[in-house]
């Protein structure tokens, strides 16, 4: 049996990657080496992170996706901001916000529950809308993380703009030397009207 890394997410319009993109340029320049950024094709809004996914499960998967987008409405998502996790003190991943509509909050809840329905282990922390843009470097040096943590204190993201979400997508992940490399393997509408 062929396994692959999985996660569910909504894709971010090109347009507006490329503006988070340009936005940050400044502090992607001024990181250097202390953080390992997202590739502006790979930004993304995950719903759930699924690990490793049996090609005979994936179908099963994928039907019970169609099945909850179904029952959505497509909606807006706004884009600004910028923050870190856990906290500025210790900055482990660094992201770009997102409006959080009760659509998207439930839309997500729907996806947890029929992932965890088919085995798939339920996510303990809540769901924080989100675009990783950047992950800390392990060996960042004390030096690095004090300048890191200035740059976010200065740093601003203004509102980059809306988009309607319309799909949900089903994505392989493959971890490669120059970084992950997704491919789709699944798309479902929100259909649900009004």
């Amino acid at each position: 049996m062929s396994l692959l890394r999985a996660f569910i997410a909504i894709d971010i319009p090109p347009e507006i990657r490329q503006a988070i993109s340009h936005e940050t340029a400044g502090l992607r320049q001024a990181c250097g080496r202390a953080v390992r950024w997202v590739a502006t094709e790979n930004i993304h809004l995950t719903l759930k992170f699924l690990g490793e996914v049996s090609s005979a499960n994936l179908e099963l998967l994928r039907q019970s996706i169609h099945a909850e987008c179904a029952q959505t409405a497509p909606f807006e998502i706004s884009v600004a901001g910028l923050g870190c996790f856990p906290n500025p003190r210790h900055p482990r991943v660094l992201w770009v916000g997102l409006s959080a509509p009760s659509e998207l909050t439930h839309l997500q809840r729907q996806i947890e529950n029929a992932a965890t329905r088919l085995g798939y282990t339920p996510e303990e922390k809540p769901f924080s809308p989100h675009l990783t843009i950047g992950r800390v470097r392990e060996q960042i040096t004390p030096t690095e993380l004090q300048t890191l943590r200035k740059l976010l204190e200065q740093s601003t993201v203004s509102a980059l703009g809306t988009f309607t979400v319309r799909e949900v997508h089903i994505y392989k992940s493959e971890l490669r030397p120059e970084g992950p490399q997704y491919s789709r393997l699944a798309t479902a509408q929100l259909q649900k009207n009004g």
